[in-house]
């Protein structure tokens, strides 16, 4: 039997389809490599994958989803009409009856879908085609009930193999739960591991606790970190890896008479990092930090504030030992005006990579609601965060550029029921935070919840975190959700005719 030449341009089209696949499971640091001598050109992902953890375990839970993907590269995000039709990007339950929950048909067109109650399953989904590019959802909780009270806001997560977690706990009145879902259709197998400030915690329970978590074919399985640790540990860092598979993995946190929230995984550990989008009125912000590597890390804090950057009286540097958690107690360090807070290594020489988090509360007393944000990676040429409000004060975008000016431009699609794109572009002093309270909505006759779609234009890097607010009974009920890059392009290597594997 003979076999058809195999085209030049065939084995490019495969080539890239094979690469677009691949670009949702390299790490953020990794892109595809070159031809030696050629330059390569970035073309959008062919398939995406996210997960989205059980949202609550509430009776009274009411969760919002919604799902979107925006523009791609030749034309303005949010129109949709860039890339022509075709392609699909459904969100489906976990478990038993793995009922499509949402479907999303054409780009730059938000789709929202509802679910209540305790039973609402954990989702995976795919989107491929002219769907993938960039695609992204957002479950967003209320709880009103006394326990478990709060808003709950968590962008749905491409699945991956390693996940830091700090500022997790296993305080009194602190319950974190790990969600663990895998999207693919062979079994995952999980270790979790917890570092307190004097290093690696050892269970009570004996040797192997939180090892070797089976997690099956399209489920999910949800952990309880006290389980995992002797007493009561006010800071810790998970740790999520996976000995085969791969799974999406965040900590959901409830903590007795302050509120609920997710803690996301902080971005991959660097020297630096910056965490976005400290609301103005925040009451306690404390900041958790970890050292992966062998050496100790001293960290210099600074907010970046809309007028530069400060230094917090008594707190301008953080000692962290190798292998240990370290927390600083910043107080109302906003003082009225948001701002991000920024790490860099106090002697450039001795520099180690470090992951952070920061517990935020808003309000005093009985009216408390607290919420996290990670460490986050810039958003790059483009991020996109679903689920915002039109509703006043209910959408506050930061925009940080910690090092030099930039410019950004920003999005916001149609509405789930109706309306027009709206397009602003913001210019963010270096070394500042940009508050923006009133961030475009869509125009016409604009209804339901809307994305906000940011790209740097120039300078930068640019950090960026959406701040949603539903006030609830007099508690300012919020959370934080960090934007940063959608990696709807990979680079694929450029085809240069080479005959001699084609042999004598």
């Amino acid at each position: 039997m003979k076999r058809a030449p195999l085209t030049l341009a065939a084995v490019a089209a495969a080539l890239a389809a094979v690469t677009g696949v691949a670009a949702l499971t390299l790490p953020a640091a990794e892109s595809a490599p070159a031809a030696s001598g050629a330059a390569a050109a970035r073309l959008p992902v062919e398939r995406s994958t996210l997960v989205c953890p059980q949202p609550s375990s509430s009776d009274v839970a009411e969760t919002t989803y919604t799902s979107i993907t925006p523009g791609g590269p030749g034309g303005p995000a949010g129109t949709g009409t860039e890339r022509g039709a075709g392609g699909a990007a459904r969100l489906t339950g976990t478990g038993k009856e793995a009922r499509q929950l949402l479907e999303l048909k054409e780009p730059g067109r938000p789709a929202a879908a509802t679910a209540s109650g305790a039973d609402a399953p954990a989702l995976t989904g795919t989107a491929d085609g002219a769907l993938a590019p960039g695609w992204t959802a957002q479950a967003t909780t209320r709880v009103t009930a006394v326990q478990g009270r709060g808003l709950l806001g968590l962008t749905c997560t491409a699945p991956a193999t390693d996940f830091w977690f700090p500022a997790a706990s296993t305080a009194n009145g602190r319950r974190d739960y790990v969600h663990l879902t895998n999207a693919d259709d062979t079994p995952a197998v999980v270790d979790v591991q917890l570092f307190g400030p004097d290093g690696a915690v050892k269970s009570d329970t004996g040797p192997g606790a939180g090892e070797n978590i089976k997690v099956g074919p399209k489920s999910s399985v949800a952990v309880l970190l006290s389980t995992l640790a002797p007493g009561q540990i006010a800071d810790l860092t998970a740790r999520v890896t996976t000995r085969s598979g791969r799974v999406g993995a965040s900590v959901q946190s409830t903590e007795d008479a302050v509120g609920a929230d997710w803690l996301p995984a902080s971005a991959d550990p660097a020297p630096s990092l910056v965490l976005p989008g400290i609301p103005a009125d925040a009451t306690s912000v404390r900041l958790v930090a970890y050292v992966p590597g062998e050496d100790d890390a001293d960290l210099t804090v600074r907010l970046a504030g809309p007028g530069g950057p400060i230094s917090p009286a008594g707190n301008e540097q953080l000692h962290v030992k190798a292998g240990m958690t370290a927390s600083l107690d910043l107080a109302d360090v906003t003082r009225g005006e948001a701002g991000s807070l920024v790490l860099a290594p106090a002697d450039a020489k001795k520099a180690a990579p470090v992951v952070a988090a920061l517990r935020v509360v808003r309000g005093t007393g009985a009216k408390q609601e607290v919420a996290f944000i990670p460490a986050a990676a810039p958003v790059g040429a483009r991020a996109t965060v679903a689920d915002n409000r039109a509703d006043a004060g209910a959408t506050v975008l930061s925009l940080t550029a910690p090092g030099a000016d930039a410019t950004v431009r920003v999005t916001a699609s149609p509405g789930t029921q109706g309306g027009a794109p709206a397009v602003q572009e913001y210019t963010v002093k270096a070394g500042t935070t940009l508050a923006v309270p009133s961030p475009p909505v869509p125009g016409g006759d604009a209804k339901g919840a809307y994305a906000l779609t940011v790209e740097t234009v120039s300078g930068g890097p640019v950090h960026a975190a959406r701040t949603l607010s539903l006030p609830q009974d007099g508690i300012a009920m919020f959370t934080v959700q960090t934007l940063t890059d959608d990696r709807g392009t990979v680079a694929v290597p450029k085809a240069v005719q080479d005959y001699t594997v084609l042999g004598g």
